[in-house]
Formats: structure tokens, sequence, C-alpha cells
């Protein structure tokens, strides 16, 4: 609805609808490139990239990941991985996303501590809200860099 009453141009590119993940990057990569898509935020985004993709936007692609990198890097479960490890401090992290997971140049990270009595919900929240301090200061910080690049498919 948000996209739509903005005039947004919205693409379906479920992997279910394509025969393999080089397919559904392919026409990820091309809806981008037609609608002039600069930058992509893998905010949320749990699948990793093909080599395709990744070469269409090297050094234009952002993700967040729920640790101080490189701590808890290269899985989904990096706050139950820092209760399980007795952490007192993890965060997170605003990084460029590269062929190695979770190993791309840093952007911008936050410190969120590990308190008495965390549970995976209550430390999660707090490391969302810091995710959601950092991001747009790392899309600023993306957005000026590239302002001196040519654009994408140049």
């Amino acid at each position: 609805m948000f996209a739509k009453q903005r005039k947004i141009p919205l693409g379906e590119l479920s992997l279910k609808r394509f025969a393999s993940e080089e397919e559904r990057d392919a026409a990820m990569r091309d809806f981008f490139r037609a609608h002039r898509v600069e930058l992509v935020v893998d905010a949320g985004y749990d699948r990793i990239h093909t080599q395709l993709f990744l070469e269409a936007f090297r050094g234009r692609i952002v993700n967040v990941h729920p640790s101080l990198l490189p701590e808890f890097g290269g899985g989904m479960d990096a706050v139950e991985q820092a209760l399980r490890g007795g952490a007192i401090m993890t965060g997170a992290t605003v990084h460029l996303v590269t062929e190695d997971l979770d190993a791309g140049p840093i952007l911008t990270q936050e410190a969120v501590p590990v308190l008495n009595g965390d549970t995976v919900e209550t430390l999660r929240r707090r490391i969302h809200e810091a995710e959601y301090r950092i991001l747009p200061m790392a899309i600023r910080l993306l957005e000026a860099r590239l302002a001196e690049s040519p654009a994408v498919g140049q």
C-alpha cells in the first residue's frame, strides 16, 4: 500500500517463481536496472546473492547484521549465539555485501550490552533499535560515496 500510494515500482521476485536462484537474481538485477536502482539494502533479506547479482551491484549492496561483526557472523542465529556464548556485549553492523558471507567492509556498528536476564526476544528488540539508528547513517554514508561514481551499468 505504501509503495503503491507513492507510485514506487514493485516487483514480485519470489524464488518460487523461478527455476533457480540465478534466474531470480537475473530478473531482480534487470528489474532494478530498469528502475535505475543505485543502492540495494538487504535489511531483513535472508538469501545469499548469486555472483551475477553481486557483480551488477558491486559496492552498492548493504546488509544489516545483528552482531558486532566479525563476531557471530555467517548465520541466522547471531542473537542466540551471543546469549549461548555468554557475551557481555553484542550489537548491530551495517556492511557491504560481498561473496564472503557477513565479511564485507563494515560501514557502521553500534554496541548493545547483554543484560542479566536477557532473552532472545529482549536482546533482539534492543539490537533492532540499534539497527534502526545505524542503517540510515550507513545509507547516507554510502550515498555520499556513490554520488561521485558512475551509475549502475555505466
